[in-house]
């Protein structure tokens, strides 16, 4: 298949108006882009809007790319209008099966046939959700971290109908974007960080269910020990450079044969009452009472200080990137 210059990408259509699709949509408008934001009801809009200004005060303070401009954004209800002149789609619909399946079929049908098409599903396969597409070798997953306006990774993996040339524009193109594309090796439930996340998720809620900690406990720990390790060095060379001359020979043979419990502890805890309640209860007094939109601008500024302080490390986002092949 021919696909469109990457580097003559000028209009984005971003479809979803939730926090994925106008974190998306911000992100663009960020880098230079003209954005077509598809929107199911028109009455998401005030909603959708507030998302994308509050973006972008986050995205003005690491830097705008030249002719960046929220007045470069366009809002339709009309899905045909949003592709029709698309050089990219970016879709973030819901997260349900039949809903994104009727969506790619139509999706198939009407965006320009040389167009890539990209999901930010975080749970569904592309071998599923390209099942009725007329054109599923154009279509691949872009999996974000939330918030996907400020964190850079973006996982990327075809499905059984998916043209690998595909999944190498798809990584070419977030890369030039100032992403940090990962292409997996394969389609697997929960892409990566994801599923590093949820293994974490998973020990928290069984310390919680033991009565072992709090969330207040588990939150602070990891605020003030793993946490601003794992952001600059990730976790297999943070063990690594851990263990001096060694390396990561030292920590697998000297504290391997210790941590075998904890590897096969990983199954998930019942969801009991009493743990939802008190999760829910740790984390709205750790609130304390702030609404979500303050919490979040809290999160951003720190992201941004954080950002920072990684770039002055390893560079802008893609800059550390190795070029490997697609699968």
């Amino acid at each position: 298949m021919t696909f469109r210059d990457v580097s003559q990408v000028r209009r984005i259509a971003s479809i979803g108006g939730g926090p994925i699709g106008g974190g998306w949509t911000a992100f663009f408008l960020s880098r230079g882009f003209d954005v077509t934001s598809y929107l199911h009801e028109p009455a998401e809009e005030p909603a959708f809007r507030s998302i994308v200004e509050t973006a972008w005060q986050s995205l003005v303070e690491l830097g705008l790319a030249p002719g960046a401009s929220l007045d470069r954004l366009s809002i339709t209800s009309d899905l045909g209008a949003a592709v029709g002149d698309a050089d990219f789609v970016q879709e973030s619909a819901p997260e349900i099966l039949n809903v994104k399946q009727a969506l790619y079929k139509s999706l198939g049908e009407i965006v320009p046939a040389d167009v890539i098409i990209s999901s930010s599903t975080s749970g569904l396969t592309m071998t599923d959700i390209q099942r009725d597409c007329s054109t599923p070798g154009r279509t691949v997953v872009g999996h974000p971290f939330n918030p996907p306006y400020l964190l850079a990774l973006v996982e990327i993996v075809g499905g059984d109908r998916t043209d690998p040339q595909a999944v190498g524009w798809a990584r070419d193109f977030y890369l030039q974007c100032g992403k940090q594309p990962v292409v997996l090796n394969r389609d697997i439930p929960g892409f990566i960080a994801t599923r590093l996340q949820e293994a974490l998720w998973r020990e928290a809620l069984h310390m919680v269910a033991n009565g072992e900690a709090t969330p207040e406990q588990i939150d602070t720990a990891l605020i003030n020990g793993p946490g601003p390790r794992l952001a600059l060095m990730g976790q297999c060379m943070a063990f690594h450079v851990a263990c001096g001359e060694g390396g990561m020979a030292t920590n697998l043979d000297q504290f391997g044969p210790a941590l075998k419990l904890p590897w096969t502890r990983l199954q998930a805890p019942e969801l009991t009452k009493e743990l939802r309640d008190a999760m829910v209860e740790g984390c709205d007094g750790m609130a304390a009472g702030r609404h979500f939109e303050e919490l979040a601008r809290q999160r951003d500024r720190g992201l941004v200080a954080i950002l920072k302080a990684v770039r002055d490390v390893h560079g802008p986002a893609g800059d550390n990137h190795r070029e490997e092949e697609t699968p």
